[in-house]
């Protein structure tokens, strides 16, 4: 960013950079800002540019640090862009793009330098650096203590107050940016960060006013998922013949230096999926999943996750129960679009997940529409392709598929959807399956994986609950839905044998042998049962309130019969056995009576007529099968990392050292 640079690698000797960062103080009225701050670039659009800027300007770095103590001219810049920024609303009113433009750069310095601070020091060596400045008889300024608080609510302000356009686009991405940084301490934290001074000064005093505008404007940011507007279109762009009025000015304003700032090149073309691609919108999701999570203060609840809890449709026309200090009005129909479409990241899905979890106006919204589709198929899909996706998006698509499940009135609507020709379902065609069905399907599979990779009891548990709060409102199964329902179960039928057989001969070694340790079968028998217990459990349920609607189940059943035969007297499932023995004699003596050679069309009509005939009384009942999400205790021990790690792997232009992080290990995370 020399004068006349065009590559990083001059940036270190650039005459301006260094000023800044050397050992004299610069005055906030020094024309030099104005030079400093009139470059133009391309801003990085990746965290590997961003790595290359922060590699190029090191010394630069070391050497305010070092310097900032006498000069103060770290305060100073940042002095320097609070009073432009006090004009930014009318300046995009008026299409004043020099004055924008000086403002944004200035924000991207202070950025850069952020982070570099919070890299290296803690939370009081960062306050003592915005406290310094130039001592000089007779100046006042900023309270020093204030400087923080005054930047935060100074990017807040810009994020709620400014118009978004192409010409504002950029600072508005970069204060996202900049809030983003400046809660980026717990990165460099192994414990969860539970008093901070950023918490602070963010949950109260001066900011704490603009907490519902800030949730609102983020998630309208996500909402609009506006692209980065075209280069050239909020930058000045230099003409081959010398350029308009405007470009001049501020080329003489900097008198010819960092004229042009090259990663990647101006104009290059970006990436196809940086095409497809908004900065804004997936950052601004970051930072309100960031906020949402900050862990509550002593005597405060956090006000973020109080705006995202409280917040109502703006059709909704009923008064917010009292007290309702943060809540606010958004369009549901937005957001619910939003949602469907953007579900193919992390981010997306945990946003999902919040909303149905602790939105009740929001999770009633979602479950009375009729286009459920439209949300649960992207969810399957999370599911279906377990491979590849990260274990934490599988939760999350898992635990909101339990959260819709608590619901019966979802339950029994997604068997009215018929979809047809599902491409992304490869194991067989389905011309044609309700969503219920295809639901079941890709929950079975997902336990199928689990069996045979990662073993994870938590995941087992949470996809056969979700079954069994659908169960009672199986309708109309597809028959290959109702073949891999008994297919999982002959899966832990054979699974339960050949640990149990594994058992006996390790206890008959043992007789022999009294030296090595037996391994602990016992543990695992007792897992596989309680999943064949639940199984059967779900059968049992569907059976009891639906038999009749299900001929399909009722035949995968009888064409598997001997596979039930061994648990009939089995001490564990010999309640639950009842009713599914019950079923398998009844249909089994209807079908003999009606003869051989019976063609599928055929036997499907006798199981009919006879599901009318079956007296329910004959059917004991069981109490219902109801399992209801409860998030574990202290949940910030689970999502404060993966929020960060989501932050941390994001394509959006911001880079941290992998050996410096401490929240997470980076394969993990």
């Amino acid at each position: 960013m020399g004068a006349n640079s065009s590559s990083i690698c001059e940036l270190p000797e650039n005459e301006y950079l260094k000023r800044l960062s050397g050992a004299e103080a610069v005055s906030e009225n020094d024309p030099f800002w104005n030079q400093l701050l009139s470059f133009n670039f391309t801003a990085p659009t990746s965290s590997a540019e961003l790595k290359l800027l922060e590699e190029a300007t090191i010394s630069i770095f070391k050497s305010l640090v070092e310097n900032n103590p006498r000069t103060g001219n770290l305060g100073a810049l940042i002095k320097v862009f609070l009073s432009r920024t006090k004009e930014l609303k009318i300046s995009a009113e008026c299409q004043n793009h020099l004055f924008i433009w000086q403002a944004h750069n200035a924000l991207f310095i202070i950025c850069c330098l952020l982070k570099v601070f919070i890299c290296q020091m803690s939370e009081e060596e960062l306050q003592l650096h915005f406290t310094y400045e130039e001592r000089m008889p007779g100046s006042y300024g900023v309270e020093c203590e204030d400087l923080i608080e005054e930047l935060l609510c100074c990017l807040i302000q810009l994020i709620v107050e400014i118009p978004l356009l192409d010409i504002t686009y950029s600072i508005s991405l970069e204060a996202v940016t900049t809030l983003v940084v400046f809660l980026s301490c717990q990165l460099f934290h192994k414990e969860i960060l539970r008093e901070s001074v950023i918490h602070k000064y963010l949950m109260r005093g001066r900011c704490l006013p603009y907490t519902s505008r800030l949730v609102k404007t983020l998630l309208y940011n996500f909402i609009r998922q506006e692209r980065s507007p075209p280069p050239g279109s909020h930058v000045f762009q230099q003409q081959t013949d010398g350029g308009g009025l405007l470009y001049g000015f501020a080329s003489g304003v900097a008198t010819g230096l960092w004229t042009v700032f090259t990663l990647g090149g101006v104009g290059s073309k970006p990436a196809p999926q940086q095409e497809q691609s908004s900065p804004l919108a997936n950052q601004s999701l970051l930072l309100l999943l960031v906020l949402a999570n900050l862990t509550d203060a002593p005597d405060t609840p956090n006000p973020y996750r109080q705006a995202i809890m409280s917040f109502k449709n703006t059709q909704d026309s009923t008064a917010f129960p009292s007290p309702s200090p943060h809540a606010f009005q958004i369009n549901f129909n937005s957001l619910y679009t939003a949602l469907c479409e953007q579900q193919k990241s992390d981010q997306a899905t945990l946003l999902l997940y919040i909303l149905l979890h602790q939105n009740s106006n929001v999770r009633t919204y979602m479950l009375a529409r009729t286009d459920m589709e439209n949300l649960v198929l992207p969810i399957l899909e999370i599911l279906y392709h377990v491979e590849e996706r990260n274990s934490h998006h599988v939760y999350m698509a898992l635990i909101i598929l339990l959260i819709l499940t608590e619901d019966d009135g979802f339950n029994r609507s997604i068997h009215e959807v018929i979809l047809k020709n599902i491409t992304w379902y490869s194991e067989r065609v389905l011309t044609e399956i309700s969503l219920g069905s295809l639901l079941i399907l890709v929950v079975i599979r997902t336990i199928q994986y689990n069996m045979t990779r990662t073993r994870d009891k938590y995941l087992h548990t949470n996809c056969l609950a979700a079954l069994a709060n659908m169960s009672a409102q199986f309708r109309s199964l597809h028959q290959y839905a109702a073949q891999r329902i008994i297919s999982l179960f002959s899966l832990l039928s054979k699974k339960h044998n050949k640990v149990l057989e594994q058992a006996t001969q390790t206890l008959r070694g043992s007789l022999s042998s009294d030296d090595s340790p037996l391994p602990d079968y016992a543990q695992d028998l007792n897992v596989i049962e309680e999943v064949i217990r639940m199984m059967l459990e779900i059968i049992n349920s569907c059976l009891t309130n639906s038999l009749h609607h299900n001929p399909n189940l009722v035949y995968a059943l009888l064409y598997k019969r001997d596979l039930f035969e061994q648990f009939r007297t089995h001490p564990s499932f010999q309640d639950i056995m009842q009713n599914i023995d019950l079923v398998i004699s009844f249909f089994s003596s209807r079908l003999e009576q009606a003869g051989a050679q019976l063609s599928v069309e055929r036997v499907l009509e006798i199981i009919k007529q006879g599901a009318v005939a079956l007296p329910k009384d004959r059917l004991r009942k069981f109490p219902e099968l109801k399992f209801k999400y409860v998030e574990e205790e202290q949940p910030e021990e689970f999502f404060i990392p993966y929020v960060w790690s989501l932050v941390y792997n994001s394509a959006v232009a911001l880079y941290w050292n992998p050996q410096d992080i401490q929240l997470f290990t980076m394969d993990s995370g």
